[in-house]
């Protein structure tokens, strides 16, 4: 708990640093929609004045001009000569604008996601891999997304293959291969944080495939041939080993009672019997064989 703890206060730290030393040249949603109308100074409300009566003494057709509906997954960032009206987004629904002075542009708010294409990696351990991913995201603040940055999506996709050649770098090819989950949520945490001031939210990143040299493949496919003959060959000898115990065994009791030897006999002349018909068998006596052994 005290872990987790540290690293969200490491990463609020580290984001109000970024937004302080990003202040220059990157807007903030509070900066944004500080500007009043009253910005845009006398000549700017001139034109709107002029843009009101000519709407007005053009109705009833200049309300198809004025009338603009946003649908329920889109949001319309208003520009009144050049400035962000107060209030942000407007929609879903139905808004107004005035012609001439307001201009807008809709931005889809909805997960959008895309793939990573192959990014031909450098291991720590110094192996080539060919890695591609998937990346979900969504726009979270559309202001910022459309004042921050001329194309958030293109942007995304940029950094993504970025941060996934750099991620990969400092891990090894068997942490590649086995700790995907970990490195697919490294890599969402850093877009996430980088995309913060671009009003874009990364939900998920994940890991498709992993691709490996031709010679690599053999030689890993060699190491674990090689493995599983030994592995095969270990469990033969621990079955003769088993085998062997249970012979033995099977030895003492026999020779602990004649008759289970005389037993036997008869059990293995009965299955040479069945097996080979054709054959005919003479046994001799156990009595006479033992009488040859003794001689």
């Amino acid at each position: 708990m005290d872990t987790n703890a540290e690293d969200v206060a490491m990463k609020e730290s580290k984001r109000r640093e970024r937004q302080t030393g990003s202040s220059r040249y990157a807007f903030h949603d509070d900066e944004v929609l500080e500007n009043p109308e009253n910005g845009i100074g006398f000549c700017g409300w001139v034109l709107v004045l002029i843009s009101m009566v000519f709407m007005l003494a053009t109705l009833p057709l200049s309300i198809w001009m004025c009338i603009k509906i946003v649908k329920e997954y889109e949001r319309a960032i208003i520009f009144r000569l050049g400035r962000i009206l107060r209030g942000g987004a407007k929609g879903p629904g139905l808004f107004f604008i005035l012609p001439c002075t307001d201009s807008f542009i809709k931005v889809d708010m909805r997960t959008v996601t895309f793939d990573i294409p192959p990014q031909e990696v450098l291991t720590k351990d110094s192996v080539t891999v060919s890695v591609d991913g998937v990346v979900y995201y969504r726009v979270q603040n559309a202001t910022l997304a459309v004042a921050n940055i001329s194309n958030a999506d293109a942007a995304t996709r940029l950094l993504a293959q970025t941060t996934l050649r750099n991620v990969l770098g400092t891990k090894n090819l068997a942490e590649i291969l086995s700790d995907r989950e970990e490195i697919a949520h490294n890599m969402q945490s850093t877009l996430d944080d980088a995309t913060d001031d671009w009003g874009i939210k990364v939900e998920r990143v994940e890991i498709k495939d992993v691709k490996l040299p031709l010679q690599l493949q053999r030689a890993m496919a060699a190491e674990a041939e090689a493995t599983r003959e030994a592995r095969a060959k270990v469990i033969a000898a621990e079955g003769e080993m088993n085998a062997s115990r249970a012979l033995k065994e099977a030895s003492l009791v026999i020779a602990e009672s004649p008759s289970a030897l005389q037993l036997r006999y008869l059990q293995t002349l009965n299955t040479i019997a069945a097996e080979k018909n054709s054959t005919i068998i003479f046994p001799l006596p156990l009595e006479m064989m033992n009488g040859l052994i003794r001689k």
